[in-house]
């Protein structure tokens, strides 16, 4: 089974322990990263521990989630390898996968219902890559050298 990392800050807790048990509903294998309460942290670190456990190839994809669903993208972002997008609504989800072949999905906490966020994780998931012409876009992106920006 596919592994999904689970990452979030204080804000995204909630949603976060939801979406576990509705993920492996969904068949995948869930990747709890933190947090691990309702504490408050800072979400970059959350977004870093995705990027990581993709990198090091603990989990395939990741679901991120924060307040806004921008801090936590932003920090999962810096990272090479990671096409963080954020989904406020089913299209973006889809498109996110079909057209940019995003490996982590950012959601905001604070602006979305859990039926919403469910149904943006399940379109995510479900989702193949198009390929084609996006690919040559999605390899424009990995050939991008920060150094030379």
């Amino acid at each position: 089974m596919e592994i999904i990392a689970l990452a979030s800050d204080h804000r995204g807790f909630a949603y976060k322990s939801e979406l576990i048990t509705f993920i492996r509903d969904l068949g995948f294998t869930p990747l709890d990263l933190g947090a691990p309460s309702a504490e408050r942290v800072d979400s970059q670190d959350f977004g870093v521990a995705a990027a990581l456990a993709l990198k090091d190839g603990r989990a395939s994809r990741a679901i991120i989630l924060c307040g806004s669903g921008n801090g936590i993208a932003i920090a999962a972002n810096r990272f090479l390898h990671v096409r963080a997008a954020l989904c406020p609504h089913v299209t973006a989800a889809r498109m996110a996968r079909q057209h940019n072949d995003a490996n982590i999905m950012s959601l905001a906490a604070d602006f979305m219902g859990y039926d919403l966020v469910k149904d943006c994780v399940e379109t995510f998931l479900k989702t193949d890559f198009l390929g084609g012409r996006y690919a040559e876009r999605v390899e424009k992106l990995n050939k991008l050298d920060p150094n030379k920006l």
